[in-house]
């Protein structure tokens, strides 16, 4: 054990798990949170690892699925995160979904409790003084202006921004179950599902077209400070979609693939908005894909126009929030540590990756780093043919370099993606090459077993445990 604390800014979710990677790697920890000091425009209680936009860590299929690999990566790294996920689930088909109070009550009462972990509620406004020799920066997409301003200001870089989105929830007793019906897409049952996880509420072309022409029209918020600022693809508004053309919805959030209503059974939907469980005790459901920057009052009137939602009373409504992240490939290295300053580590969506998951994995990633120079240990980064590999990599210099124009910067926010991973040949059966989706399916499945057993490795889990599991 060393005596010298790692300094910990910011308690979402990848600080909440560099906390706990650090501490129990023997290491002490303050974890810095300015909330309930201070709060911000997406928060709304003081929990640390507060979920602020979808309760879906996305799916759990550690086969065939990015980010179900890198739930299973994390699983194996004793990840804090996870385990509160798994606690905390409401069903969800094939996706991982909590309780987003229970879950944030379970990560703060894990913290608290640990005895190497102190938590000082209070803003850090600057780079972390000198005296920390070890610190992570982990204030993620909601960083304060004043912190924001002295990373760019210390490394000579300006900090990007990008729109990201939050849907609206809908109370489940006013939902009308005479139009719409439980089920979820091919019946595929998931984590603490049954196959109907999903409350569907379909559309005929000419309800679809008014609801596509309403969205458009629809009057929007306006942040004239951060025009030219680019949205995410993988969290787009509604109405920006809609934007993008009247069949988009349809094949998006809006698709009516694999759901058959048995109010009308011969009859097949034009489209389908699908909610998804949003809490425990099941009394709220949020409307999957919408996340939206129409104003309150336009929310209503357009999202009352969707069938079975004619009356629906809004928990929450839909809003925006700025994303604020650095140029990493430039200025991190493969420890997350800023090249500048030895021993200031960055971690979470400030770093570049995207989605619940990737964040909660950079700050495992930070936090073992950290920890393992504190501890005097060698810092080992997994391999890039793992989850936590392929997502460091992208990180820290995984994106494309444009040759047209070398000082453009092209780093861009990133989920989790098969596409990140070393290729991979896929296996023959019985000798013969397979072709098309089967190909597709068997590459997947190869990359999986590649780096579950390669994390394995990395973690220093023996073969036997593997057998046990």
């Amino acid at each position: 054990m060393t005596t010298k604390p790692l300094h910990i800014i910011g308690g979402g979710l990848a600080g909440s798990e560099a906390a706990w990677q650090a501490a129990q790697a023997g290491v002490p920890v303050i974890l810095h949170e300015m909330r309930p000091v201070r709060g911000t425009d997406a928060h709304k209680t003081d929990g640390l690892a507060e979920l602020v936009c979808s309760n879906s860590f996305r799916s759990d299929d550690a086969q065939a699925n990015a980010v179900g690999l890198l739930h299973a990566e994390m699983r194996l790294a004793g990840s804090l995160i996870m385990g509160s996920a798994d606690a905390n689930q409401v069903p969800a088909g094939g996706a991982l979904a909590v309780d987003r109070d229970g879950f944030s009550a379970a990560v703060t009462a894990k913290l608290e409790a640990h005895p190497l972990i102190t938590i000082q509620r209070e803003e850090v406004t600057g780079l972390p003084p000198e005296d920390w020799e070890n610190a992570i920066i982990s204030t993620g997409p909601l960083t304060a202006p004043s912190l924001a301003e002295a990373i760019a200001q210390n490394t000579g870089a300006d900090a990007l921004a990008f729109f990201d989105a939050i849907a609206p929830i809908v109370h489940f007793d006013t939902i009308n179950f005479d139009i719409c019906w439980f089920q979820s897409r091919y019946d595929k049952v998931g984590p603490g599902g049954t196959g109907k996880d999903y409350i569907n509420c379909p559309m005929d072309k000419a309800q679809y077209e008014a609801f596509v022409q309403a969205l458009i029209d629809g009057d929007k918020t306006e942040f004239k400070q951060w025009e030219g600022t680019p949205y995410f693809d993988g969290c787009l508004p509604i109405e920006v979609m809609a934007e993008r053309g009247v069949e988009t919805l349809r094949h998006g959030p809006m698709k009516p693939m694999g759901l058959t209503n048995p109010h009308n059974p011969t009859v097949k939907a034009y489209a389908v908005v699908q909610l998804r469980q949003d809490n425990a005790l099941g009394t709220l459901y949020n409307m999957v894909g919408f996340q939206t920057k129409l104003k309150y009052a336009e929310q209503v009137r357009i999202f009352r126009m969707i069938p079975g939602l004619e009356n629906a009373d809004f928990a929450r409504l839909g809003g925006l929030h700025r994303n604020t992240y650095i140029n990493s490939p430039t200025l991190l290295d493969t420890t997350l540590q800023l090249k500048s300053r030895p021993g200031l580590h960055f971690a979470g969506q400030i770093t570049g990756c995207e989605g619940y998951v990737e964040s909660a994995a950079v700050g495992l990633l930070a936090g073992r780093f950290a920890a393992a120079q504190l501890l005097g240990q060698q810092v080992s980064p997994p391999p890039v043919t793992t989850a936590f590999g392929a997502l460091l990599n992208h990180i820290t210099g995984g994106h494309i370099v444009s040759d047209d124009e070398p000082g453009k910067r092209s780093f861009q926010p990133m989920n989790v993606n098969f596409g990140l991973f070393p290729p991979i040949e896929a296996p023959k059966v019985e000798g013969k090459r397979l072709r098309g989706k089967d190909k597709i399916v068997a590459k997947r499945h190869a990359i999986t077993s590649r780096a579950l057993a390669d994390c394995r490795a990395w973690l220093g889990i023996p073969d036997a445990a593997q057998a046990a599991e």
